[in-house]
């Protein structure tokens, strides 16, 4: 059962890092783990059962129509999100330890499980024809070593068997980070930012690791939209209750 992310030594570094069904569980080091995690702390990750049919917003409870209010008054310019997880712990420190500390070993557990989610959710006649990774300025890239997007992308593209379309588009220039502005300063913040570079189908996916407001998916999905896209997706990781 999860209690805490547990500090790793560098012996059961090695441990949790082994393949499938062997190594131990990263947040607590029993064994055997799946992929990086054990039956019980698997089981706690905090599922996003009940949402928006649209943007994945997590709900309180079930009504007659399963779209949140924004979905409703002002729907997006996307189709569908597919998020298997609501952004708190333990998902939120896994990927935090993955994003901004390159930790790797918190994320394989999840990239496996979101390839098993994908699978189970999406039909044949559903799969997009192109992934597009949301797209990090080359400056923070740079500082942070990896785009998190781009490499969830690309796992699930490769076990879906999806092209990716690393550099479909490009940030214009560099904003301010997302985190602390709220949704208002996040859409100014996104104005006219995304460049499409390359022809762009009529199916695509937009993938990252977290929606918090819905401002970087939205404005990413008006620039595909305007560029050609019909069918626009949002897969990440998890999603951000309100």
């Amino acid at each position: 059962m999860i209690n805490r992310l547990k500090p790793l030594s560098t012996l059961f570094d090695q441990l949790v890092n082994r393949e499938s069904t062997a190594g131990r569980c990263v947040t607590c080091l029993d064994a055997p783990a799946y992929h990086g995690l054990c039956a019980p702390c698997r089981a706690d990750l905090p599922h996003n059962c009940l949402h928006c049919d649209t943007c994945a917003l997590p709900l309180a409870f079930a009504g007659p129509v399963r779209r949140c209010g924004e979905c409703l008054t002002s729907p997006p310019p996307f189709t569908r999100s597919l998020i298997p997880w609501r952004y708190q712990f333990p998902v939120d420190s896994m990927i935090g330890r993955y994003k901004y500390h390159g930790q790797r070993k918190f994320a394989r557990p999840l990239l496996a499980d979101f390839g098993d989610y994908l699978e189970q959710k999406l039909d044949d006649s559903e799969h997009p024809e192109l992934l597009i990774p949301a797209p990090m300025h080359w400056l923070r890239r740079w500082q942070r070593g990896f785009n998190q997007a781009q490499d969830i992308a690309e796992h699930v593209g490769a076990r879906l068997d999806i092209p990716v379309g690393s550099k479909a588009v490009r940030r214009r220039r560099q904003v301010r980070a997302q985190r602390g502005l709220n949704r208002s300063g996040r859409l100014t913040n996104l104005n006219k930012v995304f460049e499409v570079c390359t022809p762009i189908p009529e199916r695509v996916a937009i993938v990252d690791d977290v929606v918090t407001t819905g401002a970087t998916t939205r404005a990413l999905a008006r620039a595909l939209t305007e560029a050609g896209a019909r069918d626009i997706q949002i897969w990440a990781l998890a999603r951000t209750p309100g």
